[in-house]
């Protein structure tokens, strides 16, 4: 089996706050809407899926939710000043953010926390594996 990712699934609390917060607030464009999801090209061949919970239910079985999530999300850009104004636009749209810092492996990152308590690392890689994550 080839190694590819083309789904990443957030299960929500409330469909309509996660849309407002990643559509209207971050300005990602929705691909797809329906009652329990909403769907976002991120990638060339990868889709960020926001499910309700009872959709997700119905879909894939029993999901839990709730604390820390031992994941995070990520999203690279090509510079440290990218960073930054990728968060300031997180926070406007209603994230908590933690501000960027210089990182002991040589890059510059920082993360925000969407509505729902997924935490993404919005960072600036400059070794050779920043460039292939870089569109």
């Amino acid at each position: 089996m080839e190694p590819r990712l083309n789904f990443v699934t957030l299960v929500v609390a409330d469909l309509g706050r996660a849309r407002s917060f990643y559509v209207d607030g971050l300005g990602w464009p929705a691909a797809f809407t329906g009652d329990d999801v909403v769907m976002i090209h991120v990638g060339t061949k990868l889709v960020l899926s926001l499910w309700t919970e009872d959709g997700a239910r119905a879909e894939i079985g029993d999901v839990t939710r709730g604390g820390t999530l031992p994941f995070t999300l990520a999203h690279n850009v090509a510079s440290p000043a990218e960073v930054d104004t990728a968060l300031a636009t997180a926070l406007a749209a209603g994230a908590t953010v933690h501000d960027a810092q210089q990182r002991e492996w040589g890059g510059y990152s920082g993360y925000f926390t969407d509505p729902d308590g997924f935490r993404w690392e919005v960072a600036f890689n400059p070794h050779p594996i920043g460039g292939v994550t870089i569109p």
